[in-house]
């Protein structure tokens, strides 16, 4: 019903041609642009709309921030069926792109002579950049943005617990967590916990726990080959048993906070991503430190010489709807989004990572980093991200996910052995289901 209304709403707002349409001048192309409906990312497309209009008068684009619904997919969706989806939008999922996919709702943008050129322009390693090419060999999808997942934690409390170094490894992640773990009032009740996750067994909460571990543990895997499910079975175990003893040590509460744990000083260490920085800075006590490293990975993966620390990247890309009338203008209006201008307006407005290989080596960049500091640990590891799979079921799949993260690492109900087997088993009936 609520896919019905979306699409009910999306065709009487955009399905017929206005006044002005039917008015406008002869030989000037017109072009929509949603963007996501964030004020930052609203801020950026008009700043960036504004000066490709300048540059371009006989190709006009329109800016019209992504209509509100459940979900951003879930609005894409409705538009796609509708017919009514803009020629071009920067707030593709690649968890969705099946579904756009298999609805003929984008052109490959690999039809065009320079996309090769363009997106080689950016230095994105061939691994990275393989990981947006879609099943029958094209890139529907210009990979553009990325918020990696990182470990954030307190400097004062690691400092006064004795704690030289953030952990790099599982043990000696538990050694600091006994270290920072206190009831400094001495009632039994624990006062500073070494971490936080929430426990809530919602689908996008794992992409801050389970998830980014697994793929830091599995040196950069995801779930599938292709379309045959490739679950790394002894990297999912190593995660379920890492955060198993996170909870059953006391390391995690189970229980959720009030107030913010970390600002308050009584969580040490949390997993987020850059978008974090601003909130901090913004809401910070006098004198409040913090920093950010790697997730932390098993101990064999570092003693059997693994060095790059692969997480979940969050990324953003930008594609061209089939709806389009004007290909070719949309292609060179894509272009311009992901210039090297455009780039660094993303950087400066929306505090967001362009998926570039170059971004701590180009001078466009450095004066940005000069000013943010602590951006610098993310553009370190956006060659070091991973995205999600191109699979229609993705969102079943991390539903389950969350369910045997729920049993086995919070509550002690599974061993990982049985949670990892429950996890394929039952992603093995959503395939059955579903295809």
């Amino acid at each position: 019903m609520r896919f019905c209304l979306i699409l009910f709403w999306l065709m009487l707002t955009f399905g017929c041609s206005s006044q002005k349409d039917k008015l406008e001048e002869a030989g000037t192309v017109r072009l929509k642009y949603w963007p996501s409906a964030n004020p930052q990312e609203i801020e950026l497309a008009k700043r960036l709309v504004e000066k490709w209009n300048q540059l371009h008068p006989d190709i006009k684009v329109e800016v019209q921030p992504l209509p509100s619904g459940q979900s951003s997919e879930e609005v894409l969706l409705a538009a796609i069926a509708g017919g009514t989806t803009p020629d071009v939008c920067s707030n593709i999922w690649p968890g969705a792109i099946a579904e756009y996919i298999k609805a003929k709702g984008l052109i490959p943008l690999d039809e065009f002579s320079d996309f090769d050129s363009v997106v080689n322009a950016r230095g994105i390693p061939p691994d990275l950049l393989e990981s947006f090419r879609s099943k029958d060999g094209h890139f529907y999808q210009f990979p553009w943005k990325t918020n990696p997942i990182m470990m954030l934690y307190n400097v004062k409390i690691f400092k006064e617990s004795g704690i030289d170094a953030p952990p790099r490894t599982y043990s000696e992640f538990f050694k600091a967590c006994e270290k920072i773990r206190k009831d400094v009032n001495g009632d039994g009740e624990i006062d500073i916990w070494p971490g936080y996750t929430d426990t809530r067994p919602i689908w996008w909460q794992r992409f801050f726990d389970f998830y980014p571990f697994y793929i830091a543990s599995s040196g950069g895997k995801t779930f599938f080959e292709g379309d045959e499910l490739k679950i790394d079975v002894n990297s999912a175990k190593k995660v379920f048993d890492f955060f198993k003893k996170c909870f059953d040590e006391k390391y995690f509460p189970k229980a959720s906070f009030q107030v913010d744990p970390f600002l308050m000083g009584k969580v040490a260490i949390r997993f987020t991503g850059p978008w974090t920085i601003a909130y901090l800075e913004m809401n910070k006590p006098a004198g409040f430190e913090y920093s950010f490293a790697p997730i932390p990975v098993p101990d064999d993966f570092i003693a059997q010489g693994g060095s790059a620390i692969y997480t979940y990247g969050d990324p953003k890309n930008i594609a061209i709807f089939s709806t389009t009338k004007h290909k070719k203008e949309a292609w060179e209006f894509v272009k311009f989004l992901v210039s090297e201008e455009a780039d660094l307006l993303l950087l400066e407005i929306c505090n967001q990572l362009p998926i570039r290989g170059d971004l701590l080596e180009s001078e466009k960049f450095r004066a940005y980093f000069d000013r943010n500091p602590k951006m610098r640990f993310f553009a370190e590891q956006v060659v070091f991200t991973r995205g999600v799979d191109e699979v229609m079921e993705l969102k079943e799949i991390f539903d389950v996910i969350s369910k045997e993260f729920e049993a086995c690492a919070v509550y002690g109900a599974k061993t990982s052995e049985e949670a990892v087997k429950s996890l394929i088993k039952r992603i093995n009936v959503i395939f059955e289901w579903s295809r």
